[in-house]
């Protein structure tokens, strides 16, 4: 097996199949702004250090029309004035539902911002959306998955 790549899997195809394979089958009937979910996970995957889901959802995001200032500014999304407001709620949501080390619950503060912005649907969708792909960024460090690989 190459170094790097300890689960042996082929590469990016494989562990697209495998999420798309994973995705709970009542999802596609709630509408998110798919961007939005975008930028959670890429900021999720930051977080997390996932090389691998960086690279990977930086690309798509890109692919599909994602302006450069506005990837390169989801790391300091805080200071950056190119966010809707909906979507700072959705990357603090992810901020704090991520780093639950640092606290055991998301605030009520980060839940309610999250609520003006988004139904209780939209909401459940985001949380599984956050949960997935902390998952996958777990797995994929977790085996040594990186670019390229």
């Amino acid at each position: 097996m190459p170094p790097g790549n300890r689960d042996g899997c082929g590469g990016r195809d494989e562990s697209e199949d495998r999420c798309r394979q994973a995705r709970p089958r009542h999802l596609p009937t709630v509408s998110c702004h798919t961007p939005t979910l975008g930028l959670v996970k890429l900021r999720a995957s930051q977080i997390n250090g996932c090389a691998y889901c960086v690279d990977m959802h930086t690309r798509d995001m890109k692919q599909a029309g994602e302006s450069d200032e506005r990837l390169w500014m989801v790391a300091a999304w805080r200071e950056a004035a190119v966010f809707t407001a909906a979507e700072r709620a959705a990357l603090a949501l992810t901020e704090e539902a991520t780093r639950l080390a640092d606290r055991a619950v998301v605030s009520d503060a980060v839940w309610q911002q999250a609520a003006e912005h988004y139904s209780e649907e939209q909401l459940a969708l985001l949380l599984v959306a956050i949960g997935m792909i902390n998952n996958w960024n777990r797995i994929l460090v977790g085996a040594g998955v990186t670019p390229g690989t």
